[in-house]
C-alpha cells in the first residue's frame, strides 16, 4: 500500500513539470494585434511592417 501511494505521489508531482516542458518549445504566434504602434500587419510576409508613405 505504501508503494502505491509513493508511486502516485511521484507521478502527480512530475505532471506539471512534463506539461511545462512540452509547451516550452512553442513560440507565440505573431498576429496583427501584436504589432507595435505605427506598424501594420503584412499578410504576405506575416510580419509587422512600417506603412508606406506617399
Amino acid at each position: 500500500m505504501k508503494l502505491k501511494l509513493a508511486l502516485a505521489a511521484i507521478a502527480l508531482s512530475l505532471t506539471p513539470a512534463l506539461a511545462s516542458a512540452m509547451c516550452s518549445g512553442m513560440k507565440p504566434e505573431t498576429t496583427a494585434s501584436s504589432c507595435m504602434a505605427g506598424q501594420v500587419w503584412d499578410a504576405d510576409t506575416a510580419t509587422c511592417i512600417d506603412p508606406a508613405t506617399s
